[in-house]
């Protein structure tokens, strides 16, 4: 089961990472626009927001990617601890995100089913 979790793990921590790539490098490009369904005026005034928020996936990857290095190297208290704190917000997040806007419900299961996943793959290995 902690390969399994790993794995689920490793996948949210790229989604988040490409999360942060479109939010805080590309908000304004066509592509980025386009995936967000965005105009240019619109993207322009939410750069500054988009930025900031690409950041804060930025670092619940960075701390569920720990948690993962920490899992891998068999130090599994710490590395479960860091995985659920990064992890666990990003399927917060998705809830959130599924809760407030419906219409979103694609992005939000994308977010959260990974780390759901590996969350409980991991939990469940620890039992």
């Amino acid at each position: 089961m902690t390969a399994i979790g790993s794995v689920f793990i490793g996948v949210a921590v790229l989604v988040h990472a490409y999360i942060f790539v479109l939010e805080s490098l590309r908000w304004t490009a066509p592509r980025t626009r386009a995936t967000f369904g965005m105009s240019a005026v619109a993207a322009e005034s939410t750069k500054e927001m988009a930025f900031n928020q690409g950041f804060y996936n930025l670092f619940l990857a960075v701390v569920a990617a720990v948690g993962l290095g920490f899992t891998v190297v068999g130090d599994e208290g710490i590395g479960l601890a860091l995985v659920l704190a990064g992890a666990g917000s990003m399927v917060a997040a998705g809830v959130v995100l599924l809760v407030s806007s419906p219409s979103k419900a694609r992005p939000a299961l994308i977010q959260l089913v990974p780390p759901l996943l590996g969350c409980l793959a991991l939990v469940i290995a620890r039992l």
